[in-house]
């Protein structure tokens, strides 16, 4: 190996260990590299030459402050020559070593972490007597954190009172926080999400008892903690739901008389026209259908409506000139199709997903255990079902506030998701507990789906407000084919959830 080899390895040395390049620093790397390598280099033999020259006092004086290099002895040798007396200066090194080290326990304890962790690494090395190289480090990382030290995050509390710099305990004391008055709960925000709930989503006006309990709700936030609002809050809800319903009714009876009201129209210009080619008396004959087989919702209508109005294009020029005359009639009802449509899809949709999760809600989660169950029936389509449930979800909310509840519910909706197959079925069973059904599976399979969502949950971080919450889930799965009836399977499930919690939750039962 070359001279030239020892000293790219001592500068790749110096960059893996991140030492600062001190000439100190090198020539010490160098000189482990050059002994490594088998070269004899004269000045690496430090100060080992100059040792059979010296007294065993001064041999002891070295050992004591561990002078290692050749400038470490120069430095030492003129120290000891500049002494005139040798215990006063030793004394003063102790001394100064002292001052150094209370000043860093007084660092230590004030409310900087940065300060702090460096306050500490020096008490350790003045009480482990470190060498030049280390204290030069320590020197280094100190010049560090005085360049970069900013204290402008102290005017974030100018908003609530003068802020000294000089002296944090004079601005923590002269802040102001604006209480507000009274010990009672703060409702306010809940009764707003309360409130724009119990408006109908369709129909587009409120019945009177839901317009009395929105105005008590805002003139009195905390009315929501007396007696009779349960049972208010439950009229008012019905009664929305029986508001969207007579709304949809409304709709489709709407579109149902735009149907006869354009068949008949169509029909009589068919029959004005002087030529009745067999081409328009299919026409006629097709509208006669719609009349007799009336659709009975929306997209259906719409896409025999299509098919007509094509047939019409197509093949019936002749009633040109009579069906400019009634276009604007038709294009008006056709607009009000397409928006009963829209909405009628909408309503559709709302009423079979989860308002917070975007999940499947129990409704709709019932209706596809009903078609696995008709499957399973008809042709014995094995399925599983797993019931999962997030473990001290309770005090999730009691800790961080029903907000961060809904986020880490969110959060979990989303890993489902992320989880499942294109043909599995996940949805929010009710509160915190989660339904799956898992089409053309076994038991085994079932499982595996289930241990990945919980590896999943446990390797998350679920984050609100820049906290970390720690969240789990316990799950219950079962098979079909175990049990005689989808509600023995149902309680299976829930049994095998059970089960995951008595046993320590965040498992699989059975496992």
């Amino acid at each position: 190996m070359t001279i030239n080899q020892i000293v790219r390895n001592t500068v790749e040395r110096l960059k893996a260990e991140g030492k600062v390049w001190t000439p100190d620093a090198y020539s010490e790397t160098f000189c482990s590299e050059a002994k490594k390598a088998g070269f004899a280099v004269e000045d690496c033999s430090g100060i080992d030459r100059f040792v059979p020259l010296m007294d065993k006092k001064t041999l002891d004086e070295i050992k004591q402050y561990r002078v290692r290099t050749t400038a470490e002895l120069i430095r030492f040798l003129i120290s000891k020559l500049n002494r005139l007396n040798p215990s006063e200066a030793s004394i003063l090194v102790e001394a100064f070593s002292g001052l150094a080290k209370k000043m860093a326990e007084s660092i230590d304890v004030l409310h900087n972490a940065e300060a702090s962790a460096l306050a500490k690494k020096t008490i350790a090395t003045l009480d482990e007597r470190g060498g030049s190289t280390q204290i030069e480090l320590l020197k280094q990382a100190w010049t560090n954190f005085l360049s970069i030290y900013d204290d402008s995050f102290l005017m974030k509390l100018s908003g609530f009172g003068s802020v000294d710099t000089a002296n944090l305990r004079n601005t923590i004391e002269n802040l102001k926080f604006q209480v507000n008055p009274g010990s009672g709960s703060d409702h306010s925000k809940i009764v707003q999400m309360l409130i724009s709930s119990l408006v109908p989503s369709i129909a587009p006006k409120m019945d009177d008892s839901i317009t009395e309990l929105s105005k008590k709700l805002s003139n009195n936030p905390s009315y929501i903690e007396t007696e009779g609002f349960e049972k208010e809050l439950k009229t008012a809800i019905a009664m929305r739901i029986a508001l969207d319903k007579q709304s949809v009714e409304d709709m489709v009876n709407t579109l149902d008389a735009l149907l006869e009201k354009l068949s008949v129209q169509l029909i009589e210009l068919i029959e004005r026209s002087e030529s009745s080619s067999s081409e328009i008396r299919e026409v006629k004959r097709d509208l006669e259908a719609l009349e007799t087989n009336r659709p009975t919702d929306f997209k259906t209508a719409h896409k025999r409506l299509y098919a007509i109005a094509s047939t019409l294009e197509e093949k019936v020029e002749v009633l040109s000139k009579d069906l400019k005359v009634h276009n604007e009639t038709v294009t008006d009802m056709g607009k009000k199709i397409a928006a009963l449509e829209s909405e009628l899809a909408a309503a559709t949709q709302a009423s079979r997903e989860d308002f917070l999760t975007k999940l499947f809600n129990k409704r709709a989660i019932e209706e596809y255990l009903n078609l696995k169950e008709s499957e399973y029936e008809r042709h014995t389509h094995p399925y599983c079902i797993a019931m999962l449930d997030l473990d001290h979800f309770k005090s999730v909310n009691d800790t961080y506030g029903h907000e961060a509840g809904d986020a880490v519910l969110i959060a979990f909706a989303k890993i489902l998701k992320l989880e499942a197959r294109a043909t599995d079925i996940v949805g929010r069973f009710g509160g915190e507990e989660f339904l799956a059904i898992l089409g053309d599976t076994d038991l085994e399979g079932a499982k595996v789906f289930c241990e990945k969502v919980r590896a999943h949950v446990e390797a998350a971080h679920f984050m609100y407000q820049g906290q970390r919450i720690a969240v789990s889930v316990s799950i219950g799965v079962a098979e079909r084919m175990a049990y005689p009836s989808m509600k023995a399977l149902l309680n299976g499930a829930d049994e095998r959830l059970y089960d995951a919690k008595r046993k320590g939750r965040n498992r699989v039962e059975p496992a």
